[in-house]
């Protein structure tokens, strides 16, 4: 399985996510639990449904329970990882070479942080894992990088140290460039760079780093 797309229930931004399914039409497409509902909306029908079903309508549920291609996974509503998370590892467990998250931004910062937090688990297990929205695109990297700025989603791009420092940063064909700098917590240096060159080279020695390329 190539491409895994996860529609979790977050802020699901309806005509930017259907726009996205139609041209990406991933390999499997896994609704956790509110996520359901934007899929019954759009008409669409996922391959996995997952989740504790708190959230999501009965009659939602049950309707597409009643479709034997799509598999269900009922969780217990008491655990200690969210519904995202286990559609992740179930996508992981299925050997998906690539996951792509919906829905997983919006007001609840508690579920957002924790959602970028499941970006670690694709550098783990070595699939590439990606947070998607209109406005953002969110990944998590331990080595360096190249961005090439007719691919780049957005204006900028901000890089942010996760779990301590990244040492040995340096940056190429941005309006900011760094050599040889060592990114600490505490401050907003990676913020609102830009790239302009062709591409961009984000190099560093150690640590790891978000990579958010945003679009206002």
């Amino acid at each position: 399985m190539k491409h895994a797309v996860i529609v979790a229930g977050g802020m699901v931004e309806a005509d930017f996510a259907a726009r996205y399914l139609k041209q990406e039409k991933p390999d499997c497409l896994i609704a956790a639990d509110f996520g359901l509902e934007f899929l019954y909306r759009q008409q669409l029908r996922p391959d996995i449904v997952i989740g504790d079903f708190d959230s999501v309508a009965k009659e939602i549920a049950d309707d597409y329970r009643r479709d034997s291609r799509i598999r269900f996974f009922e969780l217990n509503p008491v655990k200690d990882d969210t519904d995202t998370e286990a559609a992740v590892r179930i996508a992981l467990r299925l050997g998906t070479e690539r996951i792509t998250l919906l829905g997983v931004t919006g007001t609840r910062l508690d579920h957002v942080l924790a959602n970028i937090s499941l970006l670690l688990i694709g550098l783990q297990e070595h699939v590439p894992m990606t947070i998607l929205d209109s406005h953002n695109r969110i990944r998590m990297i331990n080595q360096s990088v190249v961005l090439r700025k007719e691919d780049q989603y957005g204006a900028y791009v901000s890089l942010i140290p996760y779990m301590g420092d990244v040492t040995g940063v340096t940056l190429r064909g941005m309006k900011y460039p760094l050599t040889d700098h060592t990114f600490t917590g505490g401050n907003s240096l990676g913020i609102s760079n830009e790239i302009v060159g062709e591409q961009a080279e984000i190099l560093f020695s150690t640590g790891t780093l978000l990579m958010i390329e945003t679009r206002d």
